[in-house]
């Protein structure tokens, strides 16, 4: 049945990237426009809320080192261990959504406390990081279903995995450190209301 699968979407990986994209895009538009969705989640204390946005802060910072170490050893030709890389940093953003969604759902809002440039510069960064992260959901996937469904040959010959990739890497790993300078920023260096 893998097997069957895998085939199925290494012939259609355009139809099982849009699919992924809106199971991705649903579930956390979910969160925070469907209260029937938000009520599966039950409502969490600060410290939870808390322990969830330094969980989250850690999966997006292993993130970015396994995209950067997936990136570099690409550059240097190891597909091996690129592809692991890649893997890693799939699984560790599935874990993310796994700690976000429920974060979200069952959690309060912290709203920036700093001085006013600080403000305006936390809250583009958070734009930007939040904009990317919406944009990237589709190429990161479609990155990933051609690496996963495709050899190596194919990869470089057949497919537009490799420029398709420095985008997704690229978005990704930018959306990230500015995810984990804004968390800092909001968490250690200003303060917030919660």
């Amino acid at each position: 049945m893998a097997a069957a699968l895998r085939s199925r979407a290494k012939e259609h990986p355009k139809a099982v990237t849009a699919l992924l994209t809106v199971i991705g895009y649903g579930t956390v538009l979910g969160v925070f426009l469907v209260p029937r969705f938000q009520a599966l989640f039950p409502d969490l204390s600060r410290a939870t809320v808390e322990l969830l946005t330094h969980a989250i802060a850690v999966v997006n910072s292993m993130t970015i080192l396994t995209l950067a170490l997936g990136w570099y050893w690409i550059r240097n030709g190891n597909v091996k261990r690129h592809r692991r890389a890649m893997s890693v940093s799939f699984v560790l953003i599935v874990a993310f959504l796994g700690i976000y969604v429920p974060r979200v759902a069952g959690g309060g809002t912290k709203h920036f406390e700093g001085p006013e440039l600080v403000t305006i510069a936390y809250l583009a960064m958070l734009a930007i990081h939040i904009l990317l992260s919406i944009l990237a959901v589709p190429i990161v996937i479609y990155a990933i279903v051609l690496g996963l469904t495709h050899t190596e040959r194919e990869l470089r010959s057949e497919t537009p995995h490799a420029k398709i990739g420095r985008i997704a890497a690229g978005s990704w790993l930018l959306s990230l450190t500015l995810g984990v300078v804004t968390y800092l920023l909001l968490n250690h260096v200003y303060s917030f209301t919660y």
